[in-house]
């Protein structure tokens, strides 16, 4: 320790004296040049002193009478004079010195503070210098563990893949037995469905009395006499088609117990029309007047029974009148309106746009201005919906987000962010506490919006469209995507059940109240009606003027779940019951319809298209 410090000294010391050493040269000619002058100065000064002498003892001198030496006299004082002006310019000199010393001074004071700083700036930088240096030894010792547990990662995402293939294997396998195992399901409950059937027909023929039957067989005859001659009336008065006639065609197979619907006399059986035609008291003729009245196919017999005919219309022979008229048209956004929704519980219809509003219509008041516009999105609207209480609304949008606003007070309450893609559609899954949002980034995803974070996320493989849940606790989630597919997902586990194939990519989804049926519109311009109890396809609306608008064009059942309509290309929306009859075609708008939506408390249809109008139609 002893020679360190010794070692330390010695070179303070050194460099002590080589700064001593630098800064004295710098004055080193200055300082010799004032000593000489200070030497000749004083030398001067003792030359002076003995001229004065001089001086005075000639001076002296000429006083007591001298006379010779005037002439060294005046030498003398010529001489005096000279060292005298000698003097002060030697003064004169000196004084230039000495500021020059000043002034070299100051700069040596400012040179030291230079110096000062800049050893000050050195320790820093030398400070500094040596903490990178532990960071740069720390990053790497971090760096070392890192590839460690690189390698490691990589080791155990190769044991992973290879437990991730077997168990994709066995899954496959598990896959192929429990469709084995569904097939003789079907296949079994469609002998006892059969068995069944052949059990109540025997049970009606013994129960039916011959009258009956006579008459049924009386009243079918009429009904085909009646299609074959739609021109003939009772009081000869010819009969002018319907504008709707010419479209009017069956597309597939009647669902012939959906849900109650409007179906064809010829899918009831014999007891069932009897039946209903003496709790109304309609005779064979009265019937068939009311049938075709209803219909709107031809006038046959005596259309004075009006009562008859609403009568027919509770018992579910006749079906609910079509909004025809156009309650209000207004203006919705400033650009394409894509998405409209009813609310729940109120006259209320919420839209969204390209104009990245979500903009509330208070229907009830007839008013053409906004009741609010809910604002927050950075891009334009792709869907909106309410929970089953109204009192919430979430919109899609396409800045790869979703938002929940409060329909009281306007206010945004939840901003779901997360996706990679632009968000579709949004609903709610055990309300009002998750979500779940599909995007075209090929992931659904479950939000909880108690700590408004993703709690889930599946993937699909391929862009998502739109989605619909089974019941408000939205144990199911079934999605619609662009390859084609619907794919069902049970939240409580996490595989995915099988999925239906359709023969175009899939623009939207919606779900009867009884959650048994779906209706599918598709790219080919249909709209599949799909039996959720078998997974297939039971009916497909089409017509040949009825094109799909765009991909998120979207579909809608009514309230009762007896009617479907979607928005055509060409700007109009039509509208089919479920046997697959195409009731009507709504004219109003100029250009595509993108979305349609009936309410859920009255026949009121509301309907947004490119052109920025919304429609609102109601059946009086």
């Amino acid at each position: 320790m002893s020679t360190e410090e010794h070692v330390w000294r010695a070179h303070v010391v050194r460099r002590l004296r080589e700064r001593n050493r630098k800064e004295c040269e710098n004055f080193k000619e200055i300082i010799e040049q004032n000593n000489r002058l200070i030497d000749h100065v004083a030398q001067l000064k003792s030359d002076n002193l003995k001229l004065s002498v001089e001086n005075e003892q000639l001076r002296s001198a000429v006083s007591t009478g001298g006379t010779g030496s005037n002439v060294a006299i005046a030498t003398l004082e010529k001489k005096l004079l000279s060292q005298q002006e000698e003097l002060t310019e030697l003064h004169k000199r000196k004084g230039e010195n000495s500021q020059m010393i000043v002034d070299l001074n100051q700069k040596v004071e400012q040179q030291r503070i230079l110096i000062s700083e800049r050893e000050h700036s050195l320790a820093e930088q030398q400070t500094n210098n040596n903490r990178l240096r532990a960071e740069v030894q720390l990053l790497h010792s971090s760096l070392e563990e890192l590839k460690k547990l690189n390698n490691t990662m990589l080791d155990e995402h190769t044991a992973l893949q290879l437990a991730f293939s077997s168990l994709e294997d066995k899954m496959r396998g598990v896959q192929d037995e429990n469709r084995c195992l569904l097939e003789r399901l079907m296949r079994y409950k469609s002998k006892d469905a059969d068995k069944l059937n052949e059990e109540n027909e025997s049970i009606i023929r013994k129960r039916l009395p011959s009258i009956f039957r006579k008459r049924s067989a009386k009243l079918k005859r009429d009904l085909e006499d009646a299609v074959r001659e739609p021109s003939s009336s009772s009081g000869n008065v010819p009969a002018s088609p319907s504008p709707g006639a010419a479209s009017l065609q069956r597309n597939s197979t009647s669902p012939a117990q959906f849900i109650g619907g409007i179906i064809g006399d010829e899918d009831f059986d014999e007891a069932t029309i009897n039946g209903a035609m003496e709790a109304i008291g309609l005779d064979d003729n009265e019937y068939i007047s009311a049938r075709f009245t209803a219909g709107g196919g031809c006038e046959v017999g005596d259309l004075t029974t009006r009562s008859s005919i609403d009568a027919l219309k509770a018992t579910g022979y006749m079906g609910q009148a079509n909004p025809t008229k156009i309650l209000m048209k207004f203006e919705a956004h400033e650009n394409e309106s894509h998405a409209v929704r009813w609310s729940p519980v109120e006259r209320m219809v919420a839209t969204g746009g390209a104009d990245r509003k979500v903009k509330l219509w208070d229907i009830g008041k007839n008013s053409t201005e906004p009741r609010a516009v809910l604002s927050g999105s950075s891009a334009g609207i792709n869907s909106v919906d309410f929970d089953s209480t109204g009192a919430y609304i979430l919109g899609t949008s396409n800045d790869y987000g979703a938002r929940v606003w409060t329909v009281m007070d306007n206010r945004l309450r939840h901003t779901l962010t997360g996706h990679s893609g632009k968000v579709m559609a949004a609903k709610y899954v055990q309300e009002p506490i998750k979500v779940v949002t599909g995007s075209h980034d090929r992931t659904l995803k479950i939000w909880d919006l108690r700590s408004i974070a993703c709690i889930e996320t599946k993937f699909a493989g391929s862009s998502c469209n739109d989605l619909v849940t089974t019941d408000s606790l939205g144990s199911t989630i079934i999605s619609g995507h662009y390859d084609k597919k619907i794919r069902f997902w049970d939240i409580r586990t996490e595989k995915q059940a099988d999925d239906v194939l359709m023969p175009a990519k899939i623009t939207s989804l919606d779900l009867s109240k009884d959650c048994n049926y779906l209706i599918c519109s598709v790219r080919d311009d249909t709209i599949k009606l799909l039996d959720l109890r078998k997974n297939q396809v039971i009916s497909t609306f089409t017509n040949e003027h009825f094109k799909i608008s765009c991909d998120f064009a979207r579909a809608s059942f009514n309230s009762s779940g007896l009617k479907i309509a979607c928005g055509s290309a060409d700007g109009a929306i039509y509208i089919w019951n479920v046997n697959g009859f195409l009731e009507t075609t709504l004219k109003g708008h100029s250009t595509a319809v993108n979305a349609v939506s009936w309410s859920p408390n009255n026949n009121m249809l509301a309907s947004v298209g490119k052109n920025k109008r919304c429609i609102i139609y109601s059946d009086s």
